[in-house]
């Protein structure tokens, strides 16, 4: 049931990025794909055990494997940063054209 709710995100974000014009909502769409993906992989990386690998007096209990949180960390900070740049690109283009509508913008600045 968590695998369907986490590709159900992932293909929200999708088709989000697909079927809608405004670019503002283009990358929010992005983001939330972004967010499913994180979710998958966090998701899968967590088969094996719940539980933090912290030293304890309990043995044999089922660790979750701190390498894939490590990358999922990463991966944030720069989903982040990519997020942030293409924001600041749209603002560029904000200045230039009266409105976010991706047909809009190609009508007027084709030749």
């Amino acid at each position: 049931m968590l695998e369907a709710c986490v590709l159900a995100t992932l293909f929200c974000g999708f088709f989000g990025i697909i079927l809608k014009k405004n670019l503002v909502m283009k990358i929010v769409s992005m983001d939330v794909m972004s967010t499913g993906v994180i979710a998958y992989y966090v998701l899968i990386a967590s088969r094996n055990g719940l539980f933090t690998p912290i030293l304890s007096d309990i043995k044999n209990r089922a660790y979750a494997d701190p390498v894939p949180q490590a990358v999922i960390l990463t991966a944030i900070v720069i989903g982040f940063s990519i997020q942030a740049l293409m924001l600041v690109g749209v603002m560029k283009l904000a200045r230039d054209n009266p409105t976010l509508e991706s047909n809009e913008i190609e009508k007027n600045n084709t030749p």
